[in-house]
């Protein structure tokens, strides 16, 4: 999950299905945000539970419909894919909290005037 101008929250689960994704979605976002999403089946039910929610058709090549994309998200994903791919090669599913953690906290303090390193040290 990823606001617009904002941070992300991301969590390692364990299923794509709206059993597992739902009820992290109830438990993080406001009933007053809106959500924009791809097509994804586990989307489906959110009007219907009170969200505010728009999507693009992926499989269609709808990338952006006004304000409706999911850019935002897939940008970070993909940042932390290539890092990954780049920096650790492999990970494990034990430890991938652990770096789904690393880069939220890089993508959320992308804006500092300083570096994430003098962050760290400072909060030693």
């Amino acid at each position: 999950m990823v606001e617009r101008v904002g941070n992300v929250k991301a969590k390692h689960v364990k299923s794509s299905g709206a059993s597992v994704l739902l009820p992290q979605i109830q438990e993080n976002i406001s009933h007053d945000a809106k959500i924009y999403s791809d097509t994804w089946g586990s989307y489906k039910s959110l009007n219907c539970r009170g969200y505010n929610h728009a999507s693009v058709n992926h499989l269609k090549s709808e990338w952006k419909r006004d304000a409706v994309h999911t850019n935002t998200i897939e940008c970070f994903w993909s940042q932390m894919k290539r890092s990954i791919n780049g920096t650790y090669h492999v990970v494990s599913p034990k430890y991938l909290q652990l770096y789904v953690n690393e880069f939220s906290f890089r993508y959320n303090h992308r804006h500092l005037d300083y570096p994430v390193f003098q962050q760290l040290i400072a909060r030693v």
